[in-house]
């Protein structure tokens, strides 16, 4: 019988309603990031560096395409790989739905393919979230405090407290309540979507989950608290390095904005801990290159022939003379034609926005950010100001 202690569950299925302008025909990890990968290859990456070799990515009933296998290239290309990786789309439900009824039903169908190889642990983590992280330090943690549970947990700002799970913990870390988004948080101390089980307790929990009427099946609402409520062994692991919450437009425009801070506040590229991109235009690690001139990100594979400042700007893309692009994220794919004006904005993967378009955010609180969707063609000369 195959044995390995751990393996990784990659939760990768996540609309991103917040994000639909760039999320309608994909998951949100599959998102594009950065200039170089989609944001699932940081957790992807990351139990790749951390030596865990088997991982199973659940994805909505419209699986991206992914390597079967990540390490020093990506997929047939790479000279070694890391970890063996199994895409795995919803069956048909009981319902008769053809996704997955929540996270922890996603764990709960696929019993089988975890059991195959007698795990001890297993590993669930978001695909959505931009962070490197060590996991065998978080597995060290766990095995010390004997722990059926661990989640990974990192301080955020009290405004966005009620986004996130949000705990209360004793000075050892115990967890002592937890409440999946609350309107009146009790603390700032948020889950990351990362959580280490001893596998036979959360199979008897998911077990009990699935058997539970009018359950959401959800790990914050359902889970952790069934495990609070008979006792469970519930840790906190403190986290104090970059971690970035992309579930909003601020969010995911603001992680790439602090990729272009002096000095960056994330690194994607390290040669410790490097990022493995699975992203068809982006092969290599070596993609981007920051343009110290103009503080930008600027792929490899692109056409500038206008002005760039504070910009991120993926492979494939083609930004004619005359164009000005300012603190903005232009994806893979994009046409700026000439003379068009972009500000404050993210520009969708394949959108045009033609000749003397202005497309701009931050003009008043209820655009902050300004959205081009994928694919999507602006042919106006006037002044735009795109709804989210």
């Amino acid at each position: 019988m195959i044995k390995r202690e751990c393996i990784s569950m990659i939760l990768a299925g996540g609309q991103g309603t917040r994000l639909a302008a760039l999320t309608s025909k994909i998951p949100k990890p599959a998102i594009p990031f950065g200039g170089m990968c989609r944001l699932i290859d940081f957790t992807l990456s990351n139990c790749c560096n951390s030596g865990i070799d088997t991982v199973g990515v659940l994805t909505s009933k419209y699986p991206f395409e992914i390597s079967e296998q990540i390490g020093s290239g990506i997929g047939k290309n790479s000279h070694s790989t890391c970890s063996d990786v199994y895409t795995l789309p919803p069956s048909i439900y009981k319902s008769g739905d053809d996704s997955y009824a929540g996270t922890a039903n996603a764990i709960y169908q696929n019993i089988n393919f975890i059991e195959q190889f007698n795990p001890e642990y297993v590993l669930i983590l978001s695909g959505d979230h931009v962070y490197k992280m060590n996991y065998n330090l978080l597995l060290d943690y766990h095995k010390d405090k004997g722990a059926d549970t661990t989640i990974s947990v990192i301080e955020v700002p009290w405004a966005d407290a009620s986004r996130f799970g949000i705990m209360a913990t004793l000075p050892d870390g115990t967890i002592t309540d937890f409440a999946e988004k609350p309107v009146f948080p009790k603390s700032n101390l948020a889950s990351m979507g990362v959580y280490i089980f001893s596998w036979p307790r959360l199979k008897y929990f998911l077990e009990l989950d699935e058997a539970t009427p009018n359950s959401c099946h959800d790990f914050g609402k359902d889970i952790i608290p069934s495990m609070l409520a008979q006792g469970g062994k519930v840790f906190a692991y403190h986290f104090n390095d970059y971690w970035k919450d992309v579930g909003t437009v601020e969010g995911f425009h603001a992680a790439h904005m602090d990729l272009l801070l002096s000095p960056p506040a994330f690194i994607i590229q390290e040669e410790a801990w490097p990022v493995y991109s699975t992203l068809p235009s982006c092969l290599s690690h070596q993609a981007t290159k920051m343009a110290p001139a103009n503080k930008s990100l600027i792929s490899n594979k692109c056409s500038i022939l206008g002005e760039i400042e504070g910009a991120v700007i993926f492979p494939d893309t083609y930004i004619d003379k005359l164009a000005i692009v300012k603190n903005s994220v232009v994806m893979p794919g994009a046409r700026i034609g000439p003379g068009a004006y972009i500000e404050q904005a993210i520009i969708g993967p394949w959108a045009v926005v033609e000749k003397d378009c202005i497309v701009r955010g931050g003009i008043d609180q209820a655009v902050p950010i300004a959205i081009v969707g994928e694919k999507v063609v602006l042919s106006a000369k006037t002044a735009f100001l795109l709804d989210q």
